[in-house]
């Protein structure tokens, strides 16, 4: 396997490419309430497991209501977002920076210009860094060895990111948005109906 990044390591038991900065895309088959038709974006993946975030999930709760001083980096919509079932009254926040930075106190680099920030930090100071943010509440979380797993079952599409997936103004429109720019019978997944088994 071409190891780009130099990021290759033992995952579920053998060698094996990270896909941090990589989107899981839900496929038709996975039924699981908490994943149907959602991208999510990995922001961790190493041997003990996996963390992400689910792109596609906004609330109707203004990320003013809860991180005021943080708002007015909020790409719209400005509300919070369903990150994942796992520890929902945590948050995790996205940002993109205008460009890429390795090192910046608070950031801690996912992929290219995007990261996770650290919400304690002062909002002014990272101001003139940050093109936009997002907010999500609680994170999708894997054990070792499980997300490989159920990729193998067919649960999800491993595909690459681009740096405003996380950011898009439309976000229901992500997942079928996600499938047509990879062209060809992914693309035609897009068209899937929620429910096949009607079709």
């Amino acid at each position: 396997m071409s190891d780009m990044q130099g990021e290759n390591q033992a995952i579920g038991g053998r060698a094996m490419e990270s896909m941090t900065g990589r989107l899981l895309v839900a496929t038709p088959t996975l039924k699981d309430p908490n994943f149907d038709r959602t991208v999510v974006l990995l922001v961790a993946h190493e041997a003990g497991g996996a963390l992400g975030v689910v792109l596609n999930r906004a609330t109707e709760v203004p990320v003013a209501e809860v991180l005021g001083d943080w708002s007015h980096l909020a790409r719209d919509p400005a509300v919070l977002f369903e990150g994942g079932p796992v520890q929902p009254d945590s948050a995790i926040c996205l940002a993109r920076m205008r460009t890429p930075v390795k090192r910046l106190r608070g950031f801690h680099q996912v992929s290219g210009a995007v990261g996770t920030i650290d919400l304690s930090a002062d909002p002014e100071r990272l101001r003139e860094n940050i093109g936009s943010i997002r907010v999500f509440a609680g994170y999708s979380g894997w054990g070792s060895g499980q997300l490989e797993q159920e990729i193998a079952q067919g649960s999800w599409f491993v595909l690459d990111a681009l740096p405003g997936d996380a950011f898009v103004d439309r976000p229901d429109d992500l997942w079928p948005m996600v499938l047509r720019r990879q062209g060809g019978m992914m693309a035609a997944v897009a068209h899937f109906p929620p429910d096949v088994a009607l079709n």
